[in-house]
Order: structure tokens, then sequence, then C-alpha cells
């Protein structure tokens, strides 16, 4: 069978192949076969180095670069090679270490086949192998795509602050914000989703088949085996796990993966928000010619690019959940049901990638509807009672909340209403001018000011 998007089983591959294709560098199978073989070779080299091991055979600075390169140089006719090797082990790590001993064996360098994944169960390597991938994932390239969604989101408020529009509580008018500021909240959630985010380092383990050293001791009692592996798993700048089981407990990876539910969250909820203010008319959609909102309604133009971001994250959000909760847990020292699971990370961030793009694309062709914005506020004048009854409670008339509320509750309030109730207050000259000169759009706070303010992730 040809190899086509067409046929490919999920969207992911298929329809939105343009969309995820650079998440293959880091969640693979070929990304996770190769740090698998970093893992391996810089244990192997590590060990090579360490001269309180006394049984491990030192090499030369050139068997050092060659025995490097088999990393350096990896490419995905060596994964393919792996890949041959496991249909005969029926075992994927220990494909990769066969492979890097066949490799030593051609470099001539043969003293070193036996130490290869010496004192290792394969969640050693695999451990570090997924921490590392996800780390490096989000650093390099998820970290930076939300940043810029919520720089734009910023950029968005600030031309948009001084916008009024009425706020809806309850899906009812309310005391009006202004478009920018509404953007503003977007991007400050997101800052602080970020700040949790950057803040889990992911952790690694080294330490045998049950986590306690018990091979290492074995071999040599008098190394510091637990030293060492802190040593070797802070090379790789993640911070080392003194206590597991056969496995890494993966708590630190489940907290991450909390954080990165959270933020989907806020984007699902900005998504929904803006397509509320498309169905409000609101905002308003660039055309682009050739386009179509519909197949039998020629006049529509729908927040598809909302639409699909919002069941983008969704579908994330259910991977997340699910894997996370499935991490966690592992029957006694070890069961193999994680191992399935951990395999669909990228797919997590797949959809992430996917409802970002979809974000970014809507966000480029909305444009407020200032005309329907004012007119909504001008047939809004009853949200300006909550500012006649703070007004009365300053001046201090007693019941001034109920009072209000007889003359307003479920009422349209007009210009000329709003004017009758306030040529009957028995308040201060001043207080009385300040609301007579109050209007719906004039009524928003401290928000334009708040829209405009430095929000930097």
């Amino acid at each position: 069978m040809p190899n086509d998007s067409l046929l490919s089983i999920t969207p992911i591959d298929g329809r939105y192949q343009s969309k995820t294709s650079s998440l293959a560098d880091f969640f693979s199978e070929y990304a996770l076969i190769k740090t698998r073989v970093e893992v391996e070779i810089k244990w192997l080299l590590f060990l090579s180095k360490n001269k309180s091991i006394k049984f491990i055979p030192e090499i030369s600075a050139l068997q050092n670069k060659k025995i490097l390169k088999i990393f350096d140089d990896f490419s995905l006719i060596d994964a393919k090679q792996i890949k041959r090797i496991e249909k005969i082990t029926n075992h994927d790590v220990k494909a990769v270490e066969l492979f890097i001993v066949n490799k030593l064996k051609k470099l001539n360098i043969g003293k070193l086949c036996e130490f290869v994944h010496f004192g290792c169960t394969s969640e050693d390597i695999n451990n570090l192998s997924y921490a590392l991938m996800l780390d490096r994932y989000i650093n390099l390239k998820f970290l930076i795509d939300v940043s810029s969604l919520q720089k734009n989101l910023t950029s968005i408020a600030k031309k948009w602050s001084k916008i009024s529009m009425l706020a809806f509580t309850h899906g009812q008018p309310a005391s009006p914000t202004t478009l920018g500021k509404e953007f503003s909240n977007y991007s400050s959630r997101i800052i602080f989703h970020l700040k949790m985010i950057k803040s889990i380092k992911q952790r690694g383990k080294f330490n045998g088949a049950s986590g306690n050293y018990n091979a290492h001791l074995i071999a040599d009692k008098k190394v510091n085996w637990e030293r060492l592996s802190k040593k070797f798993v802070e090379s790789f700048k993640l911070e080392f796990s003194s206590h597991s089981t056969q496995i890494e407990l993966k708590d630190a990876m489940a907290a991450q993966m909390a954080n990165i539910h959270n933020l989907n969250n806020v984007l699902i909820d900005y998504a929904q928000d803006i397509w509320l203010l498309i169905s409000k008319n609101y905002l308003k959609q660039n055309l682009k010619a050739g386009e179509v909102g519909s197949s039998t309604m020629p006049h529509k133009v729908n927040p598809i690019d909302f639409e699909n971001a919002e069941g983008n994250f969704s579908l994330s959000n259910g991977l997340l959940i699910a894997i996370k909760n499935k991490m966690q847990i592992s029957r006694l020292q070890r069961d193999l049901s994680d191992s399935t699971v951990l395999r669909n990370i990228g797919s997590i961030f797949a959809y992430i990638n996917i409802g970002l793009k979809s974000l970014e694309k809507g966000t480029s062709k909305i444009i407020p509807n200032k005309e329907i914005i004012l007119e909504d506020l001008n047939n809004s004048w009853e949200i300006l009672t909550e500012a006649i009854q703070t007004i009365l409670r300053k001046n201090g008339i007693n019941d001034s909340y109920n009072k209000i509320k007889l003359s307003s509750r479920g009422k349209k309030l007009d210009y000329h209403s709003y004017i009758k109730i306030i040529d009957d207050l028995k308040i201060n000259k001043a207080d009385k001018e300040l609301l007579y000169s109050l209007t719906p759009a004039k009524y928003i706070g401290l928000a334009d000011k708040l829209a405009k303010s430095s929000l930097k992730s």
C-alpha cells in the first residue's frame, strides 16, 4: 500500500500531518530509539572514564570519540537495524544494546562489549529517555509556541484596550469591560501556567532492577554507586530520583501533565469565549476568497478555527488524564502496562499543536465590530444601576441597593429613564453631576489600564 497521508488511521499523521510533523524529532519511534542509544552510549563512556571502577577497561581519546559517534551519527538506517534485531529479541531495549555491541566490534573495541548496559535494567534506559524527550520538547518547542500565542494576545489587548464592551455574567449584561481587557485576562492566565510548567524539572533514576543497586554492589561494593548514578542522571540536566522501584515513579512527569492539562483548559476557555463573541457579532472574521462557511447557507462565516482548537485541546486533555493516571500506578516493583501508554505522549502534544495553530489562525482573522458593541452598550443603561447604588451608599442613604433594585430589576432602561432616576436622587451635586455624565461606554473602571499592563511570560 502506498505511503500516503490519506491512508493514515489518525488525523495526527493524516489530515493534520503538516501541523504535527515537527513533533517527530521529539516523540517518534525513531526519536525514542535514538534517545535510548544516547543514554546507553553515555553510560558506557561514563563508566569507562571513572577511575574508581577498576574492572572497566580504559579507552583512548580516539576510541572515546569513535564510540560517541555511534550516537552522533545515528540515522534512520541505524534505527531500522535496531528494529530488525528487535524482531529476534522481542525486546526493544535489548535490541539497542546488541546494536551497540555490534558497532563496538566493528570498531575493534570489543573489550567494552560486556559493559554495554552494565548494571542496567531496561527501565533505567527508558525512564531517562522519556524524561529527556519530554523535557526537550517542552523547552525547545512547546514553551516557545505557547509564549508566541501569549504575546499575540498581549498585543491585541493593548490595541483594543479602549474598546468598551458589555460584560456578561450568567449570560446577562453586566458592568462593562473593554475588549482588550478580556484578551489580557487570557494572556495573564497563560503566563501563570507557563510559570508552573517551567517550575517542574523532569526526574530520572539509574539504580537497577529493583531500585537498590543490587548488581552494582555485587560487582564492586567499594564504589559509591549511588553517587555515580546521581552524577550521571544530573549530567542530562534532570533531577535525580533517589528512591524508586524498577521504574522511576513518574510523579514529576505526572505533575507536569497536570500543569499542561490546566493550560489546555485555559485555551479551551479562550476558544469558547471568542466563539461566543463571534456569535454575538462583537467580533467579525476577515473573509478569505474561496472559503465556504456552510455547504447550504452561503451567508455563513463559521468560527471553525476556534471549534477545531476546542476539539483538539479536549482530545489532548483526555489523553493527559489517561496517561497521568496510568503512569503513577504500577503493581509492586514493576508491571508493563505503562509501557504502551507512554508511547502516546507525543499524541498529547500533537493535538495541542493542532489546537495552537488553529487558535493562531483564528485569532489572526478577528476584528472588533465596534458598531454592534456600541449599540448594545447604548441599549443597556440598566447596567449603570451598580454605579447609582454605589453613589447612594457613599452618600449614606439607607437600603440603597433595594431602592435601586425596585426601579430596575428585570427592566430595560434607556437614557431618559436613567436620567429620571438620577433626577429623583437626594445626593450632593458633585455626585449627581458625575452620574449625569456617565454612560455605559464610560463605565469601565480600570479596564483600559489593566489591558495595557505589561504581561511577559
